[in-house]
């Protein structure tokens, strides 16, 4: 029996069984398209069969840890937001209108870390190479030992973390990666659910703190699928 069709809204991620010109949601128009879900490699099995999976570790309530260490970028507000500094493991989301100044925010705060002795790299997928370091020119950041990537193939972003192993990564923007899994166009409910997906998975594996710059729509809200903002710890 064929998959019944779904489809979502691009600007709040309702999700309907038709395609219509205007969403029922927040009222945007041709806003609605396909959704291709995470991978389109084929049927999604009907459960998970007879192979057993693994034990979880589990603990209680009682027990005693040691709380994650943090790093300050040097922004007090910035650290203040985030609970006072980075932390390793962990998935930000910060979202602000165009312009507002969140990759020159974050410019600046991977710059600090970068000098505190975190190896950092900043994934632009908007602007090229030499469009960020004319930036940090202007901010007097240039010596930062910050390694700079403009790419948007998701599959060659990850397949150089797992090369490079750095302790924090910032795409710009989330809404720009693609996955070559996903038959949908970059920026689609599809696109973004997958890349946001697989970039936070990848960061709890590797216990590398990973920042992801999203766009709101003229309402407010960040951009793409609501879901993306529960796969993240914190949003800015």
């Amino acid at each position: 029996m064929a998959k019944k069709p779904s489809f979502s809204c691009n600007e709040c991620g309702n999700i309907t069984s038709k395609w219509s010109g205007r969403c029922e949601g927040c009222g945007a128009w041709n806003s609605i398209t396909e959704d291709e879900g995470l991978s389109s490699a084929g049927p999604a099995k009907a459960g998970l069969g007879t192979v057993r999976g693994r034990a979880v570790p589990l603990t209680n309530l009682s027990t005693q840890e040691a709380p994650p260490a943090r790093t300050n970028s040097g922004l007090n507000e910035l650290d203040r937001v985030l609970g006072g500094g980075l932390v390793p493991a962990s998935a930000t989301l910060v979202g602000g209108d165009p312009g507002i100044g969140k990759s020159t925010l974050l410019l600046q705060a991977a710059a600090h870390f970068a000098k505190a002795g975190l190896k950092t790299i900043y994934v632009s997928g908007e602007e090229s190479s030499a469009q960020v370091r004319m930036r940090a020119q202007r901010l007097g950041l240039a010596d930062a030992p910050v390694q700079l990537a403009a790419e948007t193939n998701l599959r060659d972003i990850l397949t150089t973390l797992e090369i490079e192993d750095p302790q924090l990564v910032i795409i710009d923007s989330i809404q720009t990666m693609w996955s070559d899994s996903v038959g949908s166009a970059p920026g689609s409910v599809s696109q973004v659910r997958a890349a946001a997906h697989e970039l936070t998975s990848f960061a709890k594996r590797r216990g590398i703190a990973v920042i992801l710059v999203g766009h709101v729509t003229k309402d407010g809200q960040i951009a793409g699928p609501r879901v993306v903002e529960h796969m993240v710890d914190t949003v800015l």
